[in-house]
């Protein structure tokens, strides 16, 4: 059986790639591997989420399952006096994000390979979370996301999430709505939904 990009190791043999991509507004060199998600390019869930998020420039910004990192180091580039931790259980997935770092000049980020929320220390307060949410690795999973976030966002801080509707948009929003104070539907773009919600 193939390892899932939710896998801590990969074992699949590497197949490296080299990126150009423009999201956001600003232009990345990405390197992608076999054994992370999308690979081939940025998906289009998370360039639908980046065009979306609205962060400040000295905001405190966590991405969950960063992967190699399209979306944390967008981030970090619109917190310019900000700080991004970007997390992924998947270690392979770390190494490119922290290489992709380094080749496009970005140093407000800590990169971290992290089981869920485990490699934070319990006073890491965020005023944004971001997550493109690995859908496969199952609604427990998916929720223990939410609930992380919630824990670990300022008061007043949002997280922001991409989710297709027919990978359980509506069941998302439904815990979503348990746990937050708001949650909007900011955008949606050929099925998926970014959702906002408010502490």
């Amino acid at each position: 059986m193939s390892d899932h990009y939710y896998t801590s190791n990969p074992s699949t043999p590497h197949q490296r790639k080299s990126l150009a991509v423009t999201l956001g507004g600003h232009t990345l060199t990405l390197n992608s591997d076999s054994g992370v998600f999308s690979k081939n390019g940025v998906d289009y869930g998370s360039k639908v989420l980046i065009e979306a998020m609205q962060i400040e420039d000295q905001d405190e910004v966590l991405d969950v399952g960063c992967g190699y990192g399209p979306i944390g180091l967008i981030a970090a580039k619109k917190a310019n006096n900000g700080h991004v931790t970007m997390i992924d259980v998947n270690g392979r997935a770390i190494e490119l994000a922290k290489e992709n770092a380094i080749a496009n000049g970005i140093s407000n980020v800590t990169i971290l390979e992290s089981d869920l929320f485990a490699a934070l220390t319990e006073d890491c307060e965020f005023d944004v979370v971001l997550t493109n949410p690995p859908i496969r690795a199952g609604k427990a999973v998916v929720h223990a996301i939410f609930e992380g976030a919630y824990d670990r966002l300022k008061q007043g801080g949002a997280l922001w999430i991409v989710i297709q509707k027919k990978q359980g948009a509506p069941s998302a929003k439904a815990k979503l709505e348990e746990l937050f104070r708001v949650v909007e539907e900011i955008t949606k773009d050929k099925g998926y939904r970014i959702f906002k919600a408010i502490k």
